[in-house]
């Protein structure tokens, strides 16, 4: 068997950064290469058309054509010729793409089937996260959706959800979001820190404003908690403020302020050493469809207190490996940590 998985990132330096679709492409890769099935990474909204190996996964970075009005277009019609190709050639046989913006909405391969996976589409975010979506956006993921030959969910919540806010009747195949455990298990010889983690980008949807209010309560009941941040700052799109972190800082009492440490974005191999350390780790997300992070937090054995919102229920059973709170719950979202802390 060989498989292709269309991406707009891949956690590789030559790549650029990448996030939760990006490592949950190259675990499963890792594991696919293991059961002896040949992987192809493409890689769309690269700086240069090129091709190089990630320890046995062959990664094809592709440029986007830049056209004004047509630019979309064109680069499908690219990707397109490329699958035509390597299909012809028999270097792959299927290609996996992602929900998010619909990119296959106009690839219609000669005669290699296009997989859909749902990691969550824009549509569907926007929908989690109470905002408007691009109508182009939700024209091509809808489109997409309707013209895969088959269909993927990391999870029920995402399939159910994506059918409602398309109106759609889709069957989709339930397969998890997956990490390899023996590469986050849990050092014994390390020190833990009394500390809160949160791992991820600084994002709205995530619950990143709702997680000052939720430490400020942490804070008053143990003054001496410390709460680590990591990951990448992004512009708020609602209110068009450029920086969450700001927005967080304006956030946070006085003296919760002074027990935060934001770290920004750290190379992946040091994400087991940040989870290793901390005491608890927090998700307080308002849109998820399956996320990585929660599992590597999980295989490391840590505690977690998390959004209680649809997908979570797949992940977490309440009171047995974790606590589920919802995140404009700041009371008891704040006593469960403390519990755990």
């Amino acid at each position: 068997m060989k498989i292709a998985f269309l991406t707009p990132e891949y956690p590789h330096p030559k790549t650029g950064n990448s996030g939760g679709l990006g490592t949950s492409i190259k675990n499963l890769a890792i594991a696919l290469l293991e059961q002896g099935v040949s992987v192809r990474v493409l890689v769309y909204r690269q700086k240069e058309d090129a091709l190089f190996e990630d320890n046995g996964i062959v990664i094809q970075q592709i440029k986007n054509i830049k056209f004004k009005g047509l630019s979309w277009f064109l680069t499908s019609k690219k990707i397109e010729k490329i699958i035509n190709t390597l299909h012809s050639n028999k270097e792959i046989n299927v290609v996996e793409a992602p929900d998010w913006t619909g990119i296959t909405s106009f690839i219609k391969p000669d005669k290699c089937p296009i997989v859909i996976r749902l990691h969550g589409s824009d549509t569907y975010f926007c929908h989690l996260d109470n905002r408007p979506v691009k109508w182009q956006n939700k024209f091509h993921e809808k489109r997409a959706l309707q013209k895969a030959d088959s269909l993927l969910s990391v999870s029920q919540f995402t399939a159910d959800k994506t059918n409602e806010v398309f109106g759609l009747n889709k069957k989709f195949t339930i397969i998890p979001n997956l990490i390899d455990a023996n590469l986050f298990k849990a050092n014994e010889n390390l020190q833990i820190e009394k500390s809160i983690l949160y791992f991820g980008s600084l994002i709205r949807k995530k619950g990143l404003l709702e997680l000052p209010l939720i430490f400020n309560k942490v804070i008053e009941k143990n003054p001496n908690a410390k709460l680590v941040l990591v990951g990448k700052d992004v512009p708020d799109i609602i209110s068009g403020n450029s920086s969450t972190w700001k927005m967080m800082k304006e956030l946070f009492s006085n003296e919760a302020l002074k027990n935060v440490q934001y770290l920004q974005s750290v190379p992946y191999t040091e994400i087991k050493e940040k989870i290793q350390k901390a005491t608890v780790c927090v998700f307080p997300s308002f849109a998820e469809a399956f996320p990585v992070s929660w599992l590597e937090a999980m295989a490391m054995e840590k505690p977690i207190v998390a959004s209680n919102i649809g997908w979570a229920k797949e992940m977490i059973d309440e009171g047995e490996n974790g606590f589920l709170v919802h995140p404009t719950n700041h009371d008891v979202f704040a006593e469960r940590i403390v519990l755990l802390f």
